[in-house]
């Protein structure tokens, strides 16, 4: 199967007086340029493409990422703007961009600005008092749950010894937000769709899901190093190919998975394929910061969210429905209704 991944460098002003001072930010989960102007102009975006190969899909050739600028917009500084922005600034509680430095009691929002409006607290919220429910992710992903996805695997399948449920939930140690926000049925439609693709992804048979691989099938001989990407810099003897439940791929993906897990994935990004907590966070780290922010928008934008415009507005509708099917059936079995907007 083929993935796109959207990694965005944008500027966001959620407040007119960020405009003055705002930095660029780069953030790894997908941000539509239309959406960003519609609460002022952005100066520049860029959309890197990464694509991996799964299976169920006719293969195709896919070019490196290409970079991608958007010229900026011209800006007439005038005394009425100056006066303008000074006052709304003056009147109102500047929301301040940050990488979650917030304020004890402020929350950081999915786009990392500090508040305590139901928007910073609420779906995709980093860190602080986030509206987090009492949930207990472990008494909805049971041992019935989640043996009953990989005993449907064959013997010889990589998956079937590595992941379990015990490194899951190990892994979920460091991501207490995971199925935490909203209702009870938030969580549990949550749940469901990040098995719905992680199962997806690592499945071995188009017509059931299964945690067969570890790796990207022909992985080794694909290219994914981003070379423009100083921050995170290849290891030129290393391959950033598909591994995990969601299949990380790309260097500047395991480059900040690697540091806020705690591993080299730079200089050793096999340890996703060898490590199963590893793994599991890996998938969990994606997942709350590309994935979660879109779940109050259906379960179709997930899909956007992780395979783009690969899958998505008729690019592969069978795969689209495919993953829309495991997650009624994960939904139906965790006892949820799985919510409107299931494809993309």
């Amino acid at each position: 199967m083929k993935r796109v991944k959207f990694k965005v460098s944008v500027l966001l002003f959620p407040h007119p007086l960020d405009f003055v001072n705002a930095p660029q930010r780069t953030i790894f989960y997908p941000k539509k340029y239309s959406e960003a102007e519609s609460n002022l102009n952005m100066t520049q975006s860029v959309f890197h493409l990464a694509i991996k190969q799964i299976p169920c899909l006719i293969p195709q050739t896919h070019p490196k990422p290409t970079l991608l600028t958007m010229p900026p917009p011209t800006l007439t500084i005038t005394p009425k703007l100056l006066l303008s922005v000074f006052l709304v600034g003056a009147l109102a509680s500047a929301v301040v961009a940050q990488d979650c430095g917030c304020a004890s009691d402020e929350c950081c929002s999915k786009w990392g600005y500090c508040g305590t409006s139901p928007d910073h607290c609420g779906s995709g919220c980093q860190s602080g008092p986030c509206n987090r429910n009492d949930i207990q992710v472990a008494d909805i992903v049971t041992p019935e749950f989640f043996n009953g996805i990989i005993d449907q695997s064959d013997g010889d399948c990589a998956g079937r010894s590595f992941y379990s449920r015990d490194a899951f939930l190990r892994a979920l140690g460091s991501y207490q937000g995971f199925a935490r926000l909203g209702s009870d049925d938030d969580s549990r439609r949550e749940i469901a769709a990040f098995f719905a693709h992680a199962t997806h992804e690592t499945g071995s048979n188009c017509t059931f899901a299964d945690f067969c691989y570890t790796e990207e099938i022909d992985g080794p001989s694909k290219d994914y190093c981003e070379e423009e990407n100083t921050q995170f810099p290849c290891n030129p003897s290393k391959g950033y190919y598909g591994r995990g439940p969601l299949q990380l791929s790309w260097n500047f993906n395991y480059g900040p998975a690697g540091e806020q897990i705690g591993f080299d994935g730079l200089n050793s990004p096999e340890t996703v394929a060898n490590d199963p907590e590893i793994s599991f966070k890996t998938a969990l780290w994606f997942w709350t910061n590309n994935v979660q922010p879109v779940m109050d928008q259906g379960f179709g934008a997930t899909t956007r969210a992780i395979n783009g415009d690969l899958e998505c507005d008729g690019s592969n509708s069978a795969t689209v429905q495919r993953r829309a099917d495991f997650y009624t059936e994960y939904c139906r079995q965790l006892g949820v209704a799985p919510g409107d907007n299931l494809t993309c």
